[in-house]
């Protein structure tokens, strides 16, 4: 019942992601050879290591070297379906609780040895299961697992404490790329600077900041796949470098996304060379108080933050200029569980009188005692694209209601040194009093989604304390009813709405250009998935 209602409700809501889908006629021309180019919009990876990192700068470079063990279908966009990589068939038993994976055999790493159950279970051990001093970066998703087991050298199992929807979705994370096990048992950090995996493409060179380049693994384990004999990523931060690479054809795609400008630039420049593709992108642009500093300390204040923002007239606005678009509250606009338009627009602050809102902002500030002209400062990244170009936004709509914000941005270090000041030093001086903040996932799962927003979370850059929180995230957690998860989750969001810790702004919207004769790759709501590159191929005679 709960995957027919979930099917149902993913084909109702695909218009609602604004997806643009790859012309069909593609799906069986492919074309073997050629060299994909693509630009890294990153000054490189602080590390290699996809189970230690959580950016796409170490994505884009190294998915094409490595499989996981099962992944959003990379032909379906908007992360509707779950498909296996190196595991070629999964049962669940009756209680939702043991989950057993079959592996393909025949796999291959890239030095040539066997890759088994073993080297999944080493894997997995290292995500879920960590040793003192290896960071996992999604351990806290894996709360549910009790044990991973391997029967014998294809089947490996995962028995759960309880029943979980979200299990199944954290497993096709794409950073849970699966190691050699003889190799992390000679150094558990080797994946840190090194590539060796069984992917569709195999290192050649990797010259850090620069560029990284693979050749096409003739013993991969997918018939007939890569298509390409190559693949070079080259790192470069700046825009106008990436977007000159693409106009003059010397890359054919950047993968993370373009502001619309930008995209109208390239179109004009070149017509008829460039595909678009566009969705409404797993990133969340949010604003946080600290709580721990007058007047914010007061719910009214930080109501009043929120109720100011013009978030559909923001919409129409910024997604002319930046890459923000989409109104949503902390699941994932568009997705089965989260809520329709018409209820968001019950939440204090989504209201579409923006007049009778700040009528109340303005109310709640005089009963909290905060006087017209009071002035704080946005603490913000210095980033353009969406970060600066919203912070200006928001600083105009809080003039709206009296208050005179000033922006400070701050370069990324700094920036993330302020969002992570322990909860012990929140009232010093040097702290931030009210920051811009984000919401960025991979696969589209409102268990994760949500996960930033509850006290115990190590995202929580507010660190607030909210019981009430914590309990409706771990009943959803474990809730197998789709409604009453449902229900559950818009309690969530009410509460946190009614206690303003954090507030969204919009949600990002993803636009990718490329190159006419690259083919076969969708576009999904996170630029971290579908980089594994195994099905794109190029059409060289256009």
């Amino acid at each position: 019942m709960l995957i027919r209602q979930l099917f149902t409700a993913v084909l109702v809501s695909l218009v609602a992601f604004g997806i643009a889908l790859m012309p069909t006629s593609d799906a069986n021309a492919q074309k073997r050879g050629g060299i994909l180019t693509y630009m890294i919009p990153s000054k490189g990876a602080a590390s290699l290591d996809g189970h230690k990192e959580t950016s796409y700068a170490t994505i884009h470079p190294t998915a094409p070297f490595y499989s996981l063990l099962i992944q959003v279908d990379p032909s379906k966009p908007g992360a509707k379906e779950l498909v296996g990589d190196l595991a070629k068939s999964w049962t669940v038993s009756s209680d939702k609780k043991t989950y057993v994976f079959k592996i393909h055999k025949g796999v291959k790493f890239h030095d040539g040895s066997d890759m088994t159950s073993r080297d999944a279970l080493a894997s997995w051990n290292k995500i879920v299961f960590p040793p003192q001093g290896i960071l996992s970066a999604r351990k806290a998703m894996f709360s549910m697992v009790d044990t991973i087991t391997t029967p014998d050298s294809h089947t490996i199992v995962f028995k759960l404490k309880f029943a979980s929807p979200a299990f199944i979705w954290a497993m096709a994370m794409p950073f849970n790329y699966i190691y050699s096990a003889d190799v992390l048992a000679k150094n558990m950090r080797y994946y840190e600077t090194k590539i060796m995996g069984t992917g569709a493409f195999k290192l050649v060179e990797y010259t850090p900041k620069v560029r990284i380049r693979g050749e096409r693994f003739d013993q991969y384990f997918k018939p007939g796949r890569p298509y390409m004999d190559g693949i070079i990523g080259i790192f470069s931060p700046k825009q106008n470098v990436y977007v000159a690479a693409l106009e003059s054809g010397r890359a054919y795609s950047m993968f993370r996304g373009l502001p619309p400008q930008a995209v109208k630039d390239l179109l004009k420049a070149r017509p008829g060379e460039f595909v678009v593709q566009s969705s409404t992108w797993n990133c969340a642009l949010n604003i946080t108080p600290n709580s721990y500093k007058k007047p914010f300390d007061n719910v009214k204040v930080r109501r009043a933050l929120s109720l100011a923002l013009d978030r559909w007239g923001g919409s129409r606005y910024l997604s002319k200029r930046a890459i923000v678009k989409t109104v949503g509250g902390v699941v994932f606009p568009g997705h089965p569980l989260a809520p329709s338009r018409r209820q968001l627009q019950t939440l204090e602050g989504y209201g579409t009188n923006v007049k009778k809102n700040r009528e109340k902002a303005m109310q709640l500030l005089k009963e909290a005692g905060v006087p017209r002209g009071f002035k704080f400062t946005l603490n913000n990244r210095t980033t353009d694209q969406p970060y600066k170009i919203v912070g200006i936004w928001a600083v105009d709509q809080w003039r709206q209601i009296g208050l005179e914000v000033k922006q400070k941005v701050l370069p990324t270090s700094k920036f993330w040194a302020a969002l992570r000041r322990p909860k012990s030093r929140m009232t010093e001086k040097g702290a931030f009093t009210v920051s811009i903040d984000f919401n960025c996932q991979a696969v589209v799962n409102p268990t994760v989604d949500i996960s930033k927003y509850i006290p115990s979370s190590g995202a929580n850059y507010g660190k607030y304390d909210d019981d009430v929180l914590e309990r409706l995230y771990n009943e959803q957690l474990r809730e197998p009813d789709f409604d009453k998860q449902k229900a559950l989750l818009w309690d969530f969001q009410k509460r946190l709405t009614d206690q303003a810790w954090t507030f969204s702004t919009l949600w990002w919207h993803r636009t990718i250009v490329h190159n006419r004769r690259m083919k076969g790759w969708n576009i999904t709501p996170s630029h971290y998935l579908n980089m594994g590159l195994v099905d794109v191929w190029l059409d060289l005679d256009k």
